[in-house]
Parts: C-alpha cells; sequence; structure tokens
C-alpha cells in the first residue's frame, strides 16, 4: 500500500480518516493523496461551464488550497509524503477517477453513515464509492488514535466469484498480520445446515495459501445483523466485505450489504470489488 488516497472534506469524519491513512503510509513509507473536490451547483460538465462566475470559482478553489496546506503541514502527518489535489467534480466520481489516475492502492475515507429516507435516496459519498470503485476502500467511522488489525472479518457466501477479491483480503491481512475470521452467515431465508457450510467454506480457503484464519458459522435474521453482530461478540477490528457494485434498479431492489454496513456499523470496514 504505497499510494494511499483520501478525500478530504474538512470535516472531522475526514480528519479521522486521514490519521488513520498516515499511520498506514508509515507502516510502509507509503504516501498520500489528499483530495477535495469543489461540488458547485452546475449547468454543465465542467467549471467554465458553471452559473459561477469565474473570480467566485477560484476563490473557493484558493480557500480550498490553502486548508489543504494546512492539513499538509499538520504533525500527524510529519515525515510522509503528502500531495494535494483539488477538482471541480461530484465528490465520489472525482474519487473513482483519481484513483485510477494515480493507481492508488487504497482508498481512506471518513463517513458518519445514513439511514431512513436519506440513505434510501441519498446515500453518502462513501456508500456511492463502495459501490463504484475497483480500488479496495477503506471506511473509517471515527477517531482511531492507534490504527491496527489484530482481527479481520472476513465476511462472505464463499462461491467462486469472491475468489479473486479475497486475493486481495488475504494480502491486505498480511500487510498488517492480521489473523482472518471466515464469517459465513446463515439466515432463516437462505438456511444451511452448520456441516455444509463449514464444508464450503473449507473448499473455498483451500485454494490460498494461508494459514492465519479461522472459520466461523454465524446464525441470524439476516445477514448485515450477523455481521454486525459476529463482529462486535468477536471484537474484530475491521469488518471486510466484497461489492458488486450493483447499479439502477438492480441496487435499489437487491440492496448492497457492503453499502448496509458503510452506513450502520460502528468499527471500520473495507470493500473489495469483485
Amino acid at each position: 500500500m504505497k499510494t494511499i488516497l483520501v478525500p478530504t472534506d474538512f470535516s472531522k469524519h475526514a480528519e479521522n480518516a486521514l490519521k488513520v491513512a498516515a499511520q498506514i503510509a508509515k507502516k510502509n513509507n507509503g504516501e498520500i493523496i489528499l483530495l477535495h473536490m469543489l461540488e458547485l451547483s452546475t449547468s454543465g460538465n465542467d467549471a467554465l461551464n458553471t452559473s459561477h462566475e469565474i473570480p467566485e470559482l477560484m476563490f473557493f478553489k484558493n480557500a480550498a488550497v490553502a486548508k489543504l496546506e494546512d492539513l499538509e503541514n499538520a504533525d500527524f502527518l510529519k515525515d510522509i509524503k503528502v500531495s494535494s489535489i483539488v477538482q471541480f467534480n461530484m465528490a465520489f466520481e472525482g474519487i473513482i477517477e483519481n484513483g485510477k489516475k494515480h493507481q492508488a492502492d487504497l482508498v481512506v475515507m471518513g463517513s458518519h453513515g445514513a439511514s431512513g429516507f436519506h440513505e434510501m435516496f441519498v446515500g453518502s459519498n462513501a456508500e456511492k464509492v463502495v459501490r463504484n470503485s475497483e480500488i479496495p476502500v477503506l471506511v473509517i467511522k471515527k477517531e482511531e488514535d492507534n490504527f491496527k488489525i489484530d482481527t479481520l472479518t472476513f465476511a462472505s457466501n464463499f462461491s467462486d466469484e469472491i475468489k479473486k477479491p479475497f486475493e486481495k483480503v488475504v494480502d491486505f491481512a498480511n500487510y498488517f498480520g492480521a489473523h482472518i475470521n471466515l464469517l459465513h452467515v446463515i439466515t432463516p431465508n437462505n438456511f444451511s445446515t452448520t456441516r455444509a457450510a463449514e464444508e464450503k467454506v473449507r473448499n473455498f480457503i483451500e485454494e490460498f495459501h494461508f494459514s492465519n484464519y479461522s472459520t466461523h458459522i454465524y446464525n441470524d435474521i439476516n445477514v448485515e445483523k450477523g455481521i454486525l453482530h459476529f463482529a462486535k461478540d468477536s471484537n474484530s477490528d475491521v469488518i471486510a466485505v466484497s461489492t458488486h457494485g450493483r447499479k439502477g434498479i438492480s441496487h435499489f431492489l437487491n440492496g448492497s450489504i457492503s453499502e448496509d454496513l458503510v452506513n450502520h456499523a460502528k468499527r471500520p470496514v473495507i470493500a473489495f470489488k469483485i
């Protein structure tokens, strides 16, 4: 994880994410790219086509640049290579584009979550990034003065399509020297015997040269609650999931467990794209 992209809106949640990114970068002499998107109301696709006058645009941009310079000089970023970007774009689109452009290994961003009407019809930027990013996204929910991952819970149905993103999960766990809890949640609507579930997980993991793991079958009323309850019971440091990145009506009807966790989990969540 040499290059870490950290979107910021200069909020406390964004600062929490930046502090975690700093701790990760220091582990491997990595660099941080700070990104601020200026989401101004527009009538077109670029700043020159907006309803704002050019002097007003420059005022907002210069103010953002000044704030980023202050951030770069923060004590917790000392001895870390940090660069800054300010762009006019929708936040989640800018995050996706810059992640690809700069070949980031990880996106770290803060989130306060969402619920109810706001969650259904608006959603957080973190949720949108998790849905669309090809790069792993680590979502931080609160201040983490000593960010460490001793135990990571990876929740999955352990189908064949999960094998490719699981390779990234293993790399991430190895980076922190973390133990992986392989979690299979059994629900009333998708019942499986414990024996069948354990065999499925066992067949899945045997292809990987990784031994620092344990398997867990957990029963709950739905998958999301099962993951949250198990993570709490096992005192996991991070929840890891894979996401399809469904869009449109398919996403509305099927939802996404990854995005639900981003909204509702109280501990960090990292998502890997299938």
